[in-house]
């Protein structure tokens, strides 16, 4: 990405070498920074809120908890799951504390390592591109900045949700591949080690697992208590930016105030809010002491450094890209050519396909959609449902990128937090990624058409059963010959 805002500087200006300098410097970085300030201040507030629940015992004792409750490899996976659910917040929050709260459970139901950094991973950024309460509904909101949909991205990034195909598809997934034992690929080989030999691994590399000291004291309470506080107050901070609380059209309208709000704003606020009552918890609770609190915050601060990175770099390429070089006005001059009209019913497709490219070649899902919503804004009026589709695609394959991608930074998240070989990580997963990714270039070419996310999200979840049950039959067939 940098590189990319290098070189568009340098064909902005012509070659001279001293105007490309100020160019990525003060259109590119400097302007970017100053634009997602909000959102850097939320992502560290988030990794302080990680640092904390994890130095009070708070995730060591939801995973004593789930070692006694769970009885079985689905519930195992299934609580896994869950968990990834629950912490929708952050994918960087969500892969780290799941996998130090989990490991130790999925290990003792003998639940391979790379199939346990699947389930982390497809409830990582999936689950958080769907979220309204997160990091990436932020990032999203904010570029929107300078489109025909300037205060009205987050209302956009609600209404996109339905047709968030890959994300909503990779939910039914994991659930299906979990209760219908319907693993294939290289995953399968992996599970039946596992199963059979007790081998977490299936390969001769391996992940010393790292056990660090925890407060004995920390309970349950102390991880759910922050995450539903941290929820709460985010919303009433998106409703007060909305004007819901003061005087206007939007005072006491929770919808309209919700819709309307600026959630670089909004959620810093309630997130420094929520921040406060959690170090005021725990020092009640006597679960950690003042000056460990405050320690958390530079560590907090270090755990979001790669996620303020990659967004500062994706803001910056947005810049010079729409800004100087106006790649948005071309796009919009290609998508109302005749031959680009005669094709409009396939753009969601055609978007999707290229997200999922630029997702994966770039290993980041915050640049690529940072680059083409943008570009999807110019290229149909407000209020034409195929904007919100087609934003959706974008999203959603910059997410089905990502996920696919070995240099992700989820993607590495997701085996860091498994403590699994990143290599059988991306090569387990991928076929799982792919196959949902197929289903829903499917779901968007049918979107195209009948514009009902319903209708289209029916067909992915009829096809997903249909094919792991075909796997599940094939895969009997195999064992009864062997």
């Amino acid at each position: 990405m940098f590189f990319g805002v290098v070189i568009g500087a340098i064909l902005a200006c012509g070659g001279n070498a001293a105007t490309a300098v100020d160019h990525v410097i003060n259109d590119g970085l400097i302007s970017a920074i100053s634009g997602t300030a909000g959102i850097f201040l939320f992502l560290v507030i988030l990794g302080t809120i990680v640092a904390l629940v994890n130095k009070s015992g708070a995730s060591a004792a939801f995973g004593r908890w789930a070692k006694t409750h769970i009885k079985s490899r689905a519930g195992a996976q299934v609580a896994a799951f869950v968990l990834g659910v629950l912490i929708f917040i952050d994918d960087y929050f969500n892969c780290l504390t799941v996998g130090s709260v989990m490991k130790p459970v999925t290990d003792s139901h003998r639940v391979s390592r790379a199939k346990f950094s699947y389930v982390i991973d497809a409830t990582a950024a999936p689950i958080c591109m769907i979220a309204p309460i997160s990091s990436w509904a932020a990032a999203v909101t904010s570029y929107t900045e300078g489109t025909a949909i300037e205060g009205q991205g987050f209302e956009y990034f609600i209404k996109a949700i339905p047709y968030n195909f890959y994300s909503l598809l990779t939910i039914v997934f994991v659930l299906a591949i979990i209760f219908m034992k319907a693993d294939f690929g290289p995953m399968r080989r992996h599970e039946l080690n596992a199963i059979n030999n007790g081998d977490l691994f299936s390969t001769d590399e391996r992940v010393e697992t790292t056990e660090s000291e925890t407060n004995p004291r920390g309970r349950v309470i102390d991880l759910i208590l922050p995450i539903i506080v941290l929820v709460a107050i985010s919303v009433v901070g998106l409703i007060y930016v909305g004007g819901f609380f003061t005087a206007g059209e939007t005072k006491g309208n929770f919808v309209t105030a919700f819709a309307g709000t600026d959630a670089t704003v909004g959620l810093p606020w309630g997130a420094m809010l929520a921040l406060i009552l959690i170090i005021g918890y725990m020092l009640v609770r006597r679960l950690i002491t003042f000056k460990g609190a405050m320690d958390c915050i530079p560590l907090g601060f270090k755990a979001m450094v790669p996620a303020i990175t990659i967004l500062t770099l994706a803001t910056s390429l947005k810049n010079i890209s729409n800004g100087l070089l106006n790649a948005s006005g071309y796009v919009e001059v290609l998508m109302k050519s005749e031959a680009a009209q005669n094709m409009a019913s396939f753009l969601p497709a055609v978007i999707f396909v290229i997200a999922c490219v630029l997702a994966f070649a770039t290993g980041t899902s915050w640049g690529t959609f940072g680059i083409l919503i943008p570009i999807v804004c110019t290229m149909f009026k407000v209020g034409d449902p195929m904007l919100v589709i087609c934003m959706s695609a974008s999203l959603a394959g910059a997410v089905c990128g990502d996920h696919c991608s070995p240099i992700s930074d989820t993607t590495i998240m997701a085996s860091a937090g498994a403590e699994c070989v990143h290599v059988n990580h991306v090569s387990t997963q991928l076929p799982y990624a792919i196959t949902v990714a197929v289903i829903s270039l499917v779901c968007y070419i049918v979107a195209g058409f009948v514009k009902n996310a319903y209708i289209c999200l029916a067909i992915g979840v009829v096809l997903i059963i249909g094919f792991l049950a075909i796997v599940r039959m094939m895969n009997k067939k195999r064992e009864a010959k062997a």
